[in-house]
């Protein structure tokens, strides 16, 4: 049985992508959360926006999307970094959120990493 290239999406917050981060590279594969603040659809370049920070999502292997302004969304794509070095996320998964108590999912998913890190340590001793 062959195994699949696909990586599974890192949950992360807008806020956790700044260069320093061990999640900023090229070619991650993540799952973010956010507010549509616009969209070009002659491009199909989409931002999203949380707590002040934004991300360029890039939607050209998404068919069909129903964009809302002001909506939250939820997407799944690898990290890619232009010429500029603006980071942008090629999705290959979006899907609309609204509804998603965002301040729960935030402590949801450090109580995650939480319990992902002591299973690691564990593993190591």
């Amino acid at each position: 049985m062959a195994l699949c290239g696909i990586k599974p999406g890192i949950p992360v917050i807008l806020r956790e992508l700044e260069p320093s981060s061990a999640f900023f590279k090229h070619g991650q594969s993540l799952r973010v959360i956010g507010k549509l603040e616009s969209f070009e659809i002659e491009t199909g370049i989409v931002v999203i926006s949380d707590g002040g920070f934004k991300l360029k999502i890039d939607m050209q292997h998404l068919r069909d999307f129903n964009f809302r302004t002001g909506s939250l969304y939820q997407f799944i794509g690898e990290l890619k970094f232009g010429h500029d070095n603006d980071a942008m996320l090629e999705a290959r998964i979006g899907r609309n959120v609204d509804g998603l108590d965002l301040n729960l999912y935030k402590q949801s998913l450090q109580i995650r990493r939480k319990i992902e890190a002591n299973l690691l340590s564990r593993k190591r001793s």
